[in-house]
């Protein structure tokens, strides 16, 4: 489901022997945090890892102090280490990031060279058109799953590493939120015509357009979610318009 999520197990076993055992711990248990096995508020038992994976507990430390400084788990004194559930402040700022990133990936793909723009643009399309079958069939996980694509494509397509690293951490915090809500219905229909006018904008080489349409679908993914949210997540504060 997920962009990041491309090496197969051929690809992890030639580069182990370059990878640090906390690496490899941390990845397996970011794996488990962002497919849901490990849930937001969950207490990370250390000794239990340990065991599940074979090694001593010093690599398992190692890792989740990694996975904190990335905010994805939370350390309390005397209590242990916890799956990081967001406050519906983090939420919107997290959105209000995401939505100044997507816009400026926007702009970008909208200016690249003509030969390199097009090769996007029938990239997306295959992605919308991945879109609108999981609509049909009222797949949310498969819809939700090539969104991140269709907007892990644009945002790669800017050339720009750091962007991409801060992209990505962004919506794997972002993803403990949806993890609840990946069986409703955000707004499934509404999003397709918002990608389908982002791939227009694309392909006509537009990235004002492009950039406003990408903040304000963003933006407007925000405001479902707050739509179809409990109350604490409605008293954030909403995002500018």
């Amino acid at each position: 489901m997920l962009p990041w999520f491309t090496e197969s197990p051929a690809d992890r076993l030639v580069d182990v022997r370059d990878t640090s055992l906390a690496k490899l711990v941390r990845d397996d248990m970011l794996a488990l945090i962002l497919k849901g096995e490990l849930v937001p508020g969950q207490r990370i038992n250390e000794p239990d890892v340990a065991s599940r994976l074979k090694v001593s507990r010093v690599p398992v430390r190692e890792a989740l102090r990694e996975l904190e400084s990335s905010g994805l788990v939370v350390s309390r004194k005397h209590s242990g280490v916890f799956v990081r559930q967001l406050q519906a402040a983090d939420i919107r700022d997290l959105y209000q990031m995401r939505g100044l990133l997507d816009g400026f990936a926007g702009r970008c793909a909208a200016s690249l060279a003509d030969r390199e723009r097009q090769a996007l643009v029938a990239l997306l399309g295959q992605s919308v058109d991945a879109m609108l079958k999981a609509a049909g069939r009222h797949d949310v996980q498969g819809y939700y799953g090539e969104n991140l694509h269709f907007h892990w494509a644009i945002v790669a397509s800017a050339g720009n590493g750091q962007l991409l690293e801060t992209y990505r951490s962004i919506v794997q915090k972002l993803h403990l939120s949806r993890l609840k809500n990946l069986s409703q219905d955000l707004g499934m229909q509404a999003s397709m015509a918002e990608h389908v006018e982002i791939v227009q904008a694309i392909q006509a080489s537009d990235p004002l357009r492009c950039e406003a349409l990408m903040a304000r679908h963003v933006g407007g993914a925000y405001a479902r979610l707050l739509d179809a949210a409990p109350p604490p997540l409605e008293a954030a504060r909403p995002l500018p318009a």
